[in-house]
């Protein structure tokens, strides 16, 4: 006897085994009015929209049957390239509870990137904001290589000849919908996430029902949150914790989003929710400490000492819950004091007073940075993981315990180890089902035993906590057989506030060099508080000889703190800030060395002549 599919209506009694779909019906039924989605208009007062819970079910619908009028049927891939708006995140939905798999595609994305993985994944349709987006998606729809055959534009006024995407709603139901309607399996896919592509062509991971689910549940396990929680959607939805903290996790949780299209304006957002969670990859907690520090800066001394003060006894604090211990009555008392005074109204300016869970993932972390906001009471729980693991594998916990400058123990959902060669290695049932072929199939990228070799490398300790070293291939081997972690000595060059980003190279050489790039908002406050007067920008600033001078005690402090191999002997100070839209970042903001060592290769050499 061969098994129906679920509907909507049925719940599985194993957690892990629910889908999108059911915790959908789920919400509308149990939580109707509680609101699941809100995003600021375009008007100029800037007004928010809120969805609950039950406008969302009944709205998706309505979505499904529009794509399923343009031909969209269970097992389709559909792209969509938007960034984080409602159409972006209702789509995602309305296309799962169809039984298509939703494919989202970073906006960054090189026109040639965008040919690989429509043809990789097959898809016959995809969604695009505007007419930027249509002016690259358009000539695919003329490439026999390629099966695309329509768009459909989320912008109004901006389809030209192709489907306006306020069409999909005014769709009548086709035949037998409701039949086609939730009918996913735990097993089945539930999507396609692309690598990012530091280096190579993007691979499609493809992620069940089961694994996402798995991963959520694995997650609840070691955060502490207040129910229905708001979460600041503002990384994009082709990256993996996007997808899981911004769609899947508030599926789960029937919690509150806010989507936040242009990243640059996340700041004003917190200030808006002042949200209980909060998570950053590390350059977003870098340059939110720059920030601090150049406010900081600017105080009178005597208000700066009171502050100081405060931070040690709040690092205190948290080094007695780092230990696992009850911190002493009286330093709980001063605690308590200084977080009233000094700490919360702090906080309270930026809009982060009520967290009492954030993190970070995607790339080492500095633990400068980390016990900067460890003054402020606030223990960045780092994670790590990956695409392949369906997101986080490892992590710190307020409930289980932290290392500050580790990335956590493994979650309930993977086993951990880390082979004789340091490479750190993942199975577990939230990890993926393997990568996506032109011809539909999935290549499996685990080994015999169910293990993921990772990439990444690292050590165990004996408490069970990871501590991340590097990028397998991004290790700089020296002339003289010596292998150093780039990640770092970079974070030692990044403590100073003045160094925004840097970048070391060296492979095959016989001693390191750097780029280094001033901080955008760091720099500036610094040169006022020194008395640095600079005008042209940050080229006038890294010329100047106080800022110079500066930057040689930052690299000459971090090498004080390196062994002889990972000191940096030259270094080149650049004027250009490193981003996705010029290339050197990807999406998700980490670096592409490969792009920026082609970029400064003719400044590379110079550092190693003479």
């Amino acid at each position: 006897m061969t098994s129906r599919p679920r509907t909507s209506g049925d719940l599985s009694d194993d957690p892990a085994d629910r889908t999108l779909p059911q915790l959908l019906a789920r919400n509308a039924h149990q939580y109707p009015l509680l609101p699941g989605l809100s995003w600021q208009t375009a008007d100029p007062d800037g007004a928010w929209t809120t969805l609950g819970w039950a406008e969302i079910h009944e709205h998706t619908r309505s979505l499904a049957a529009g794509f399923r009028a343009l031909g969209v049927g269970r097992g389709d891939h559909v792209l969509l390239m938007m960034s984080n708006r409602p159409e972006h995140w209702l789509s995602d939905l309305a296309l799962v509870r169809l039984g298509a798999i939703p494919v989202s595609v970073y906006g960054t994305s090189a026109p040639e990137q965008i040919t690989h993985i429509a043809r990789n994944c097959r898809a016959r349709l995809a969604v695009v904001e505007g007419a930027a987006q249509v002016a690259v998606w358009e000539p695919l729809l003329a490439d026999a290589d390629t099966p695309l055959e329509r768009l459909v534009v989320a912008e109004e006024g901006a389809e030209g000849p192709h489907s306006p995407y306020a069409a999909l709603l005014r769709e009548p139901e086709p035949e037998h919908f409701a039949g086609e309607l939730d009918t996913a399996r735990p097993e089945d896919p539930l999507t396609v996430v692309y690598t990012s592509g530091t280096s190579g062509e993007p691979k499609g991971v493809v992620l069940t029902h089961r694994q996402v689910m798995s991963n959520a549940l694995a997650l609840d396990a070691v955060v502490e949150l207040p129910p229905h929680v708001e979460h600041i959607c503002y990384l994009p939805f082709a990256h993996i914790a996007e997808r899981m903290l911004g769609i899947y996790l508030p599926c789960h949780r029937a919690s509150h989003v806010y989507l936040c299209a242009d990243p640059t304006g996340v700041a004003a957002v917190v200030r808006k929710v002042r949200p209980a969670q909060f998570f950053g990859v590390p350059r977003i907690w870098e340059k939110l400490s720059a920030a601090v520090r150049g406010v900081l800066s600017l105080m009178p001394a005597e208000q700066r000492a009171v502050i100081e003060e405060a931070f040690e006894v709040a690092r205190e604090h948290v080094g007695h819950r780092e230990r696992g211990e009850t911190p002493p009555a009286e330093l709980e008392k001063r605690y308590e004091r200084v977080r009233e005074e000094v700490l919360l109204p702090m906080l309270a300016a930026g809009g982060l007073d009520r967290v009492t869970w954030s993190a970070s993932a995607s790339a080492p972390m500095s633990v400068d940075v980390v016990r900067f906001w460890a003054g402020f009471g606030i223990v960045i729980m780092d994670a790590w993981g990956m695409t392949e693991t369906t997101g986080v594998a490892t992590s710190n916990s307020p409930r289980a315990g932290f290392r500050l400058g580790s990335v956590g123990r493994p979650v309930e959902s993977v086993q951990v180890r880390v082979a004789e060669d340091g490479e750190i290695m993942v199975r577990g049932a939230s990890v993926f089902s393997g990568y996506l072929q032109p011809d539909g199939s999935v290549h499996s990228g685990l080994d015999a035993d169910g293990w993921l070799a990772t990439g990444d490398i690292g050590r165990m300790d004996e408490d069970g906590y990871l501590w991340l070293t590097d990028r397998k291939k991004e290790m700089i081997i020296t002339s003289t057989g010596k292998n150093v972690s780039p990640a770092l000595v970079e974070n030692a060059l990044k403590t100073h506030p003045l160094i925004g980003q840097a970048m070391v190279h060296g492979d095959n050489r016989s001693y390191l060099v750097a780029l280094l790039v001033l901080d955008a908002e760091a720099a500036p406050a610094w040169a006022a508080a020194n008395g640095v007067e600079a005008e042209g920008g940050a080229a006038a600033l890294a010329a100047h000889p106080a800022v110079r001078a500066e930057v040689e005690r930052a690299v000459a402090a971090a090498n004080a703190r390196l062994n002889h191999t990972e000191q940096v002997k030259r270094y080149e100070l650049l004027t250009e800030e490193w981003g996705p839209a010029t290339g050197e970042l990807t999406p998700s903001l980490k670096m592409r060395r490969r792009i920026i060592r082609d970029k400064y290769a003719e400044a590379l050499s110079g550092l190693y002549e003479g």
